[in-house]
C-alpha cells in the first residue's frame, strides 16, 4: 500500500501574476528533492496549485519558499486532512477592509500621523493594544460622530474577494464570525457588507454628538480574540482544529497560533512568523481573499462569485 500523502504544498499566485506550467514543474522539482510528491493539482488554472506529498513540512516549506523567493507567489505547505474549516474567525481593519478605522477617524480629526504611529507599533506588538486603544480613542475627544458616517462612506471598503470568501464558506456549513479591536460601529455595517453571521468589536462612548475620548470596557483584544474563537467553536460543538482564523496584527496573534489553520494577511513581522500559513509575500498590495479559499484546496469552479 503507497504511504500516505500527509502534507499538500500549495502556491498561489498574486493578484497580478500568473503560475505557469514551469512554475509547476519547479515546485515539483522541489519535492522531489526534498519529500515523495504525487500528481499536481491546479485548483484554479494558472493561480492556484496543490501538490501533495510526504516528507518533512518544514524542511520542504524552507525549500519551496527559497527556490520561489521573490516571486510573486505565497509558499504554504498544510496538512492534507481536515483542510476545509466549519468556522471563520476574521480580523476587521487591514484584514477584511483595507483601512485602520481609527486612523482614519484621525484624520478627520486631523492627527493621522500621530495616532497611525501608536497604531502601527501596537500592531508590531511593540506596546500594549488596550493602553494604545485607549490613547489613540483620548485623542479623537471632541469628534463630531458625522466623522464616523464620513469614515465609513468615503475609507470603508472591503478588500477584494471579501464577498466571495464568505459566501462559500457559508454556503459550505461555515460559521463566520468577526472580531475586531476595532469598533462596533464599524464592524456590525462591515460585517452586514461583507455576509458574516456574527461581529464583535469595542464601543466608542459619545455624548450624543461627539467624542468624549472613551472606549467602553471591558476591551475586546488579544486575550479577548481568542475566548472568542475557543468560545463560539464550543458553542457550535465544532473543534479548534475545524476553525480557520486570520489576521495582520499582534492583537491577532493567540488565535491565529490556536485556531487549525491560523493565517496571517499582509501582516506585521510577529505574525507572519508565528502563523501556519501565510498571504504575505505575493504582492506589495493587498491580495484577493480568495486566496483563503484555496488554502483550504476549494476549486476555483466552487467558489462563489458574490457581488
Amino acid at each position: 500500500m503507497p504511504a500516505p500523502l500527509s502534507y499538500v504544498l500549495n502556491v498561489i499566485a498574486g493578484p497580478f501574476a500568473q503560475l505557469a506550467a514551469h512554475d509547476a514543474a519547479g515546485a515539483l522539482t522541489v519535492l522531489r528533492e526534498n519529500a515523495q510528491p504525487g500528481d499536481p493539482s491546479w485548483l484554479a488554472e494558472g493561480k492556484a496549485l496543490d501538490i501533495p506529498f510526504k516528507g518533512d513540512p518544514k524542511k520542504v516549506r524552507l525549500a519551496a519558499r527559497a527556490a520561489f523567493h521573490g516571486q510573486p507567489f505565497d509558499i504554504n505547505v498544510l496538512p492534507s486532512g481536515n483542510r476545509r474549516k466549519r468556522m471563520l474567525v476574521a480580523d476587521m481593519d487591514s484584514t477584511i477592509i483595507g483601512c485602520e478605522c481609527l486612523d482614519e477617524l484621525a484624520d478627520m480629526a486631523g492627527i493621522k500621523d500621530k495616532v497611525a504611529a501608536i497604531t502601527e507599533r501596537a500592531m508590531r506588538g511593540e506596546i500594549d493594544f488596550e493602553s494604545a486603544l485607549r490613547e489613540r480613542v483620548s485623542l479623537i475627544k471632541g469628534l463630531s460622530l458625522h466623522a464616523l458616517a464620513r469614515v465609513y462612506a468615503e475609507r470603508v471598503r472591503l478588500n477584494p474577494g471579501a464577498k466571495a470568501l464568505l459566501a462559500t464558506m457559508r454556503a459550505n456549513g461555515c460559521y463566520t464570525l468577526l472580531v475586531s479591536g476595532g469598533f462596533t460601529y464599524f464592524t456590525s455595517r462591515v460585517a452586514a457588507d461583507a455576509g458574516f453571521d456574527e461581529n464583535r468589536g469595542n464601543t466608542l462612548l459619545d455624548d450624543g454628538t461627539s467624542l468624549t475620548g472613551q472606549v467602553g470596557d471591558p476591551i475586546l483584544g488579544r486575550e479577548a480574540k481568542l475566548t472568542a474563537l475557543i468560545k463560539t467553536a464550543g458553542a457550535r460543538k465544532l473543534a479548534l482544529a475545524d476553525t480557520l482564523a486570520v489576521g495582520d496584527g499582534a492583537n491577532d496573534l493567540d488565535m491565529v497560533q490556536r485556531a487549525g489553520l491560523g493565517v496571517a494577511y499582509h501582516a506585521k513581522p510577529v505574525v507572519a512568523e508565528a502563523a501556519e500559513a501565510a498571504l504575505n509575500g505575493a504582492t506589495v498590495t493587498h491580495g484577493d481573499l480568495t486566496a483563503l479559499l484555496y488554502l483550504q484546496g476549494y476549486r476555483a469552479a466552487q467558489i462563489t462569485n458574490a457581488v
